[in-house]
This record gives C-alpha cells, sequence and structure tokens, in this order.
C-alpha cells in the first residue's frame, strides 16, 4: 500500500519501504512507504490548504458526507475486519466487533456536530447592558491523529469523525506495526467525498514522523493513543509551538473482586478485558485486587475458565485468543512475567511464549502491592496478577498506589459499598459490576495521572478539537 498525500498514492521521496508482516504467521502482508522529512512537508503544506476548504464547508455538508463515510465502512466492514485480524494478530471475532462499531461511531460525531451549539452571554457589567454577547466554535486547523496498534479501526473511526465533524484538517499516522487497515480507511473517506487536501496518510518511523510534526508550527493539534512514554515526549516537543494536545496513554487499571461478589460475571468481565485482542487493552484490568476470604476459590474458578479457552489461528472464527502484535512484544511480556517470579510471585497457570508471537493466558498469585506488576509496570499481554487485600479502604490504597488511573471496576452486591470505592478510587472512569475494559461511544474517555490528558468521546471530543470565538455586538440594544 502507498501514503496517501493530496490524493494521490505516493511511495516516500527516497522510495524506503517497511515491511508488514502477518503477526501470527510472519507472512508478508504488503510494504509501506517509510516517509521522509520531505514527504511531512509535502502533507503540511497541502493541509494548509484543506483546512481553508474544509472549514469553509458548512455544517450540514460535512456531516452529510461523514454520513457517506459510514455507509461505505459499514459496507467494507468484513473486508475491514479481515485486514484488522491480519494486521494485528486478534481474533476474527474481536476483529468483527471492533469494525462493526466505526460506522455507528462516525454517525455519532456527524449527528453532534450538528447540535453544537454556541451561548448567549448577558451582560452583568454597568454599561455594557446594550451589548449582545456570543460564541461560535471553530476549528484548530490542522489535527494529527496518531493512531495505535491495538484497535487500528475504531481508534481512528474515533479521531477521524471527531476531527472532520468539527471542520479540521486531517493527517493519519498509523501504527507502524500494523498500518494497512487505517490505509485502507482512508481510502474509504475519500471515496466517501472527503477532499483530497483534507484528509492524508502518512506512514514510517513513528518517532522521526512524530518529530517532524511536533516541530511543524503548521501542525494546531496532536491527537494521539499510545504509551505513557510516548505521550510524554510528544507533549514536551509540541509545546514550543503551543500545539495541543489530546492524549489516551496507558494504564495498569485495578478491578476490585469483594467477597459479596458474582465471581461468574467477575471471571467473564477478566476474560473480556484480559484476553480479547490478547490482552493489550490499555483500559483492561490489569491487577486483579480480591479479598482473601474468596481469594483461592476465585483463583480456582479463573483457572477452570481458562482452559476453555481455544487459543490459535486469529482467522478461525472458533479462535478466541490470537497473538500479540510482534515476537518483540511478546518477548516483552515474557520477561516481565520473569521479573514478577524474581520479585517473588508464583506462576501457577500458563506463563510462556510460543510460537514466536503467542503467550498463554497466565496466572500469577502471591503477588505483592509492592512489586511492580501491582504498581506501574504495564502488562501488554494475557496476564492476570492476583493482589489480596482485607478491606475495602486497603483496596482502594492498593488500586490507587500507581502512576496510572485509566479505567477501573469494582465487583459486589453493595451499591453503597461500589459507590463509596468508586469515588476513591483515581482513575477516570470505574465500571460498577464490570471491568475497566468498558467503553461507551458518547463517554468521556481518558485517564487521570500518567494516563493521559483530554477525554475522547461524542459527548466531549468536538469541545476537545475546536476553539472558542467569542462575538460581541456593542451597543445593539440601543
Amino acid at each position: 500500500m502507498k501514503m496517501i498525500i493530496g490524493g494521490r498514492k505516493v511511495d516516500a521521496s527516497d522510495k524506503k519501504v517497511i515491511e508488514v508482516v502477518n503477526p501470527a504467521t510472519y507472512e508478508s502482508l504488503d510494504t509501506v512507504p517509510s516517509a521522509t522529512k520531505e514527504d511531512v512537508e509535502k502533507a503540511l503544506d497541502i493541509a494548509q490548504e484543506g483546512k481553508k476548504i474544509w472549514a469553509g464547508t458548512p455544517q450540514h455538508e460535512r456531516s452529510r458526507i461523514l454520513m457517506k463515510c459510514a455507509d461505505i465502512i459499514e459496507e467494507n466492514k468484513e473486508e475491514l475486519a479481515v485486514l484488522v485480524c491480519k494486521d494485528t494478530g486478534k481474533s476474527i471475532k474481536d476483529a468483527r466487533i471492533e469494525t462493526a462499531s466505526c460506522s455507528r461511531i462516525i454517525r455519532g460525531f456527524a449527528e453532534r456536530a450538528n447540535h453544537l451549539y454556541g451561548i448567549t452571554i448577558p451582560s452583568s457589567c454597568p454599561g455594557l447592558e446594550n451589548d449582545i454577547i456570543y460564541t461560535r466554535r471553530e476549528p484548530l486547523g490542522v489535527v494529527i491523529c496518531i493512531i495505535p496498534f491495538n484497535f487500528p479501526a475504531s481508534t481512528l473511526a474515533h479521531k477521524l469523525a471527531a476531527s472532520l465533524a468539527m471542520g479540521n484538517a486531517v493527517i493519519v499516522k498509523p501504527p507502524s506495526d500494523n498500518p494497512l487497515t487505517d490505509i485502507r480507511m482512508t481510502e474509504l473517506f475519500i471515496e466517501a467525498g472527503i477532499p483530497d487536501s483534507v484528509i492524508q496518510v502518512i506512514t514510517g518511523s513513528g518517532p522521526m514522523i512524530g518529530k517532524h510534526f511536533t516541530s511543524s508550527p503548521k501542525v494546531n493539534a496532536i491527537f494521539l493513543t499510545g504509551s505513557t512514554a510516548v505521550g510524554v515526549v510528544t507533549s514536551r516537543d509540541a509545546s514550543q509551538h503551543l500545539q495541543r494536545v489530546f492524549l489516551e496513554l496507558g494504564g495498569n487499571d485495578a478491578l476490585i473482586i469483594f467477597e459479596d461478589a458474582d465471581l461468574e460475571l467477575s471471571v467473564e468481565e477478566i476474560i473480556m478485558g484480559r484476553i480479547s485482542t490478547g490482552g493489550q487493552i490499555c483500559a483492561g484490568s490489569k491487577r486483579l485486587l480480591v479479598q482473601n476470604s474468596i481469594k483461592n476459590e476465585f483463583t480456582k474458578m479463573l483457572i477452570e475458565r481458562l482452559g476453555k479457552l481455544r487459543i490459535g489461528d486469529p482467522l478461525d472464527p472458533m479462535t478466541d485468543l490470537g497473538c500479540l502484535i510482534s515476537e518483540k512484544a511478546a518477548i516483552q511480556v515474557e520477561n516481565q512475567v520473569k521479573q514478577t517470579i524474581e520479585q517473588g510471585a508464583k506462576c501457577i497457570y500458563g506463563g510462556k511464549r510460543f510460537n514466536r508471537s503467542f503467550f498463554e493466558p497466565t496466572v500469577l498469585i502471591d503477588v505483592r502491592p509492592d512489586m511492580d506488576i501491582a504498581k506501574d509496570m504495564e502488562v501488554f499481554g494475557p496476564v492476570m496478577p492476583i493482589i489480596g487485600f482485607e478491606t475495602p479502604e486497603e483496596a482502594v490504597s492498593i488500586a490507587n498506589n500507581s502512576v496510572y488511573g485509566l479505567s477501573g471496576g469494582v465487583m459486589t452486591r453493595d451499591i453503597n459499598k461500589a459507590m463509596k470505592v468508586a469515588a476513591n478510587m483515581e482513575s477516570g472512569a470505574v465500571v460498577i459490576n464490570g471491568s475497566g475494559r468498558y467503553r461507551s461511544f458518547d463517554m468521556a474517555f481518558g485517564g487521570y495521572k500518567m494516563s493521559g490528558i483530554g477525554r475522547e468521546g461524542i459527548s466531549v471530543t468536538l469541545e476537545e478539537l475546536s476553539q472558542i470565538k467569542t462575538i460581541v455586538l456593542k451597543k445593539v440594544l440601543k
């Protein structure tokens, strides 16, 4: 596949390419260009014209085209699902769920943009009582959308639809490991009628391309989902031009399971949040805090459920767990498990990497709150450390003892206890009787602390991606 610059499918100016492989089979899927600074500058120059064209396009017309984008994405959702599956190694079941969501996300932003109102401000200042003050929202300009590897389709839908609905020009930076899905989706957006100068795709090295974007005064905002380390660098570099930065970053979220919880439901919530997408989910519950009185029973139930999972070919509809995004990622998880065992934990289920990029579902017990995995070590794989606690206060203390705070969960039948615990957890969301792996398209998704800056969702993103202009009609009521 090629980059898309100014509506043309192009190679890198120096003709260098990056090979894209299926992480499950290591079969070569395609190559993509490895962009140069010259390529980035060309796209940015074109976007300067695009931001004027799209900002000047009436809102109803922008929304009409986005509705058409949603229709085309929906028509091609199976093609995209297969591409996601091959591109990421996640199961085809998970890939289909992801791509089926994209059209609904796009429609939601288009509809909301049609009803994003300004305000009229009454003047309470003496001498200004004959003035009318009102506000309107205007685009930021050029928005860089940096997409993660784990949800390439749905994350792109969130960022693209919101940015375009508000009248911004967009340059998409797909993940380096698996860029094919985002390139194909961008092609479909252009096919639906988004102007060539309004949406473009640049592929290649994340650090190199990101540096060019954050060093350019032609960029107005960076919209990134990725690791906390990348977010910190992006935020620092973007400060030189005061680019707006919206960051959805990492997490090491806790699921607190009390002794009165529905344990079968708790296990299923963990399967949904820790097994799907290979456990590579920022908001997945990565720390299982289980009240000591039920810890043994719960652990036994979890292992029995894990034993029923099918692991293997991601394209097989019966597969529950595919592979990780790369052999490098699987080795990192392997090393994190070894480190945790060296610190005193015991692995009682799984724990091994196989076929290069696959990793077994893994249960670790005797995990203490002072271990790295119980605090700040984010494990992007199907690893479930079990940490015991006695009281709600202790559980909250353990949960909050992390630099992260994305999305937590509380399992209990006592709604008063659940609400009190939720109120004291330092995270952007808390799910009661569910894992932190929960996302309504409308909700304000994002985290506390090192889990990010800003919020993403139909209820909030249009405000994030626009700026307020105040207009004063002076003495018009005189």
